[in-house]
């Protein structure tokens, strides 16, 4: 074969009990509502969006025999675990303290060193449908195209700048001069380095 095949994960079916108290919490957290399609009396399909994310879920009705709540596990992942807690509480949901693990076990609050795939928290639909929060700054090698650097929201750029601003400023400590001219482009390798998993410039 010439070239590989893209297998895009495109849907995540949630089993449901009530379709719109389901649809009344997911737009309530302000995902994007993409379709509510229903052919009869057997069978709706509710397709929502998180915010920047490329693949989508569906509930309703006649889509699944699998039990109401009982798809457990689903990531969302964040670059900010705080905010994106912050975010949730605001839009009424009940989300778990934020923690991290350990050798010894769990341990509230963010990961001390915040590293990259290291704090979560956790939060249900009113099914019980279970998702996990999961901050990520920086991909573990092979798990993106180190040559491809790409942000699924402005918020995620941003908070990449930020990094990048803090390390650049530790930069100027070490160099013990300031950088006026060729931050932009330290500001870019940086940002590249580290959504590739390559070694940061330092």
């Amino acid at each position: 074969m010439a070239g590989k095949i893209d297998f895009k994960l495109e849907v995540l079916v949630l089993p449901v009990a009530d379709v719109d108290r389901a649809k009344r919490f997911y737009g309530g957290l302000a995902w994007r509502l993409d379709a509510d399609i229903a052919v009869g009396d057997s069978f709706r399909v509710v397709q929502y969006t998180p915010p920047g994310s490329p693949c989508s879920i569906h509930f309703g009705k006649g889509l699944t025999s699998a039990a109401p709540g009982s798809a457990q596990g689903n990531y969302l992942v964040v670059s900010d675990i705080e905010a994106a807690r912050a975010d949730l509480i605001g839009h009424g949901v009940d989300v778990s303290e934020v923690f991290h693990n350990t050798r010894e076990g769990r341990r509230s609050g963010p990961d001390p060193k915040r590293s990259t795939y290291a704090s979560r928290a956790t939060f249900n639909d009113p099914d019980g449908n279970g998702w996990m929060l999961q901050e990520i700054t920086t991909r573990l090698p092979g798990r993106v195209d180190a040559n491809v650097t790409n942000f699924a929201s402005s918020s995620d750029l941003a908070a990449a700048l930020r990094r990048a601003a803090a390390a650049h400023g530790e930069h100027e400590k070490r160099t013990g001069k300031q950088d006026t001219t060729g931050w932009p482009d330290w500001y870019a390798d940086y940002v590249v380095a580290e959504q590739g998993g390559k070694p940061l410039p330092t």
